[in-house]
């Protein structure tokens, strides 16, 4: 295995992943103004940024499932158990006594076997969750009728919050993340240029030397 440094967010990517953080703080804060938490917003415009705000970042995912399953980055989440135990023990132990993190980043491979656990389930649970339950409360005009509407919406009411701080949840643990280990510019910067140190394969190597040089630097 060679260190490289190499291309491996791509420019979408980069564009799914702030627009995707900043929508979200978006829907926190008019969220938690549609609840009186706060009152730094009049209600009548948090119902329409929240609302606007969440359709977009529907738009948005959908768009990113498209991208994911079409260029295969798809792969990057698939949890594997291979090294798990060992980032566990790091983010619970090691990482408070100055251990350097177990996990080497791979060119098919970027995401730690918890990392992708991780984004899996807020992939396949969390936003799928806020999505129904989020269309069922923004459609609640057209299905008021049916038996026990008002229970049910009490309970799509609740499930859309559970996953809404879940989901912000996962945010803050990631943020608080980026402070450890290295610099917190370090964490970012990758997720700026796009470059990032990982372990290639000859073949791997080669294949970028000769088809995509352009991913292609000396590691630091």
């Amino acid at each position: 295995m060679t260190e490289r440094l190499v291309k491996i967010y791509p420019r979408f990517e980069r564009f799914w992943h702030w627009s995707q953080a900043l929508l979200i703080f978006t829907l926190f804060f008019t969220g938690t103004a549609l609840h009186g938490l706060h009152a730094l917003i009049p209600f009548g415009a948090a119902v329409t940024f929240h609302t606007f705000g969440a359709l977009l970042l529907v738009v948005l995912w959908i768009f990113a499932i498209f991208w994911h399953l079409t260029t295969g980055h798809w792969r990057h989440y698939v949890p594997s158990a291979d090294g798990l135990l060992r980032v566990i023990r790091f983010y619970a132990i090691g990482i408070f006594k100055g251990e350097h993190h177990p996990y080497r980043k791979a060119y098919w491979r970027k995401h730690n076997p918890l990392q992708a656990i991780a984004y899996l389930a807020l992939k396949v649970v969390l936003f799928p969750v806020i999505w129904i339950t989020g269309i069922a409360y923004l459609t609640y005009n057209f299905w008021e009728h049916v038996p026990d509407a008002g229970l049910w919406l009490e309970i799509v009411a609740n499930l859309h919050l559970l996953a809404a701080y879940a989901i912000i949840s996962f945010v803050t643990i990631h943020v608080y993340l980026l402070t450890t280990g290295h610099s917190f510019s370090e964490h970012l910067r990758p997720m700026i240029s796009g470059y990032d140190v990982v372990d290639l394969s000859q073949a791997e190597e080669a294949y970028l030397a000769s088809d995509e040089p352009e991913r292609l630097q000396r590691a630091e």
